[in-house]
């Protein structure tokens, strides 16, 4: 199994990332891509455990971008993870995050529904984690306010809900180009989730270079419309399982949703052509 998506504590997954790596070799995963949102935090402590346990780990992030005010999260590939100015992005990208939190916390103390919003941003504040909306989910549950994640995010904290905040961030064409600058690949992250094909070539037309074609949330459909769109668009598809650990109401995928190697020797192709250029 190639798996392409996956999350650590580093931002919202519930396994460290030691720990998402023993958890993908045991599920049959060969290929891993630990991509935690808007950080790096957790690849270095990935790298040793996959050295270890003899998998793949491929250098990876999941950016957040911004379009129409609506949340669009992009994929990166063998990104070098050193990159200076990708860094000083990210914790721009990072800040960000914190201010949302605390903007939320605000909106859910007004609503009657109070959290510690600063202990999670304390958590996050010098450490290069990333927190966000499943981090205040997990205060709502703890606060007797939620019963669980969906529960917590259909009550709270999605659009319209007494809690949301928008978010603030970079357009998409600039989180593709700190991927690509940093030599990376960008891939669209779940667009059967988005729902936003609309805006996908003029994406690629910015220098996005994948789709991400498979994914646990993806209906068969979803996979041949995105292939077939790639397809159309010149460009390749990418696919994993988007796993945050052990509890998190997202664990279903690992070990069976991934991306064919013949389709992840394309990526690789494509990812060294990019850097070439």
């Amino acid at each position: 199994m190639i798996d392409l998506h996956a999350h650590t504590t580093a931002s919202d997954g519930r396994s460290a990332p030691h720990a998402l790596v023993d958890e993908a070799i045991a599920a049959g995963c060969v290929v891993l891509a630990v991509t935690d949102h808007d950080t790096v935090a957790g690849i270095a402590a990935a790298r040793l455990a996959a050295a270890a346990g003899g998998l793949r780990l491929v250098d990876g992030i999941e950016m957040s971008a911004v379009a129409d005010g609506v949340d669009l999260h992009i994929l990166g590939y063998f990104i070098d993870v050193d990159d200076e100015s990708l860094g000083a992005f990210l914790r721009t990208q990072r800040e960000q995050r914190i201010d949302r939190v605390r903007a939320i916390g605000e909106r859910l103390a007004r609503a009657g529904v109070p959290v510690d919003a600063e202990a999670i941003v304390a958590s996050a504040i010098g450490s290069g984690r990333a927190v966000g909306r499943p981090a205040i989910a997990q205060a709502l549950i703890a606060a007797g306010h939620a019963v669980d994640v969906p529960d917590a995010f259909a009550r709270y904290l999605s659009i319209g809900r007494p809690g949301y905040a928008p978010r603030a961030g970079a357009p998409p064409a600039d989180v593709i180009a700190r991927i690509r600058a940093a030599g990376g690949i960008a891939s669209i992250a779940h667009p059967g989730k988005t729902r936003r094909d609309d805006l996908i070539p003029s994406l690629v037309d910015a220098g996005l270079g994948a789709i991400e074609a498979y994914h646990t949330d993806h209906t068969v459909a979803d996979v041949v419309r995105y292939q077939t769109m790639a397809d159309r668009l010149g460009v390749v598809v990418s696919g994993g399982s988007d796993y945050h650990g052990p509890g998190s109401g997202r664990t279903q995928g690992l070990g069976h949703v991934g991306l064919p190697p013949a389709a992840f020797e394309r990526l690789v192709e494509r990812a060294d052509r990019t850097r070439r250029r």
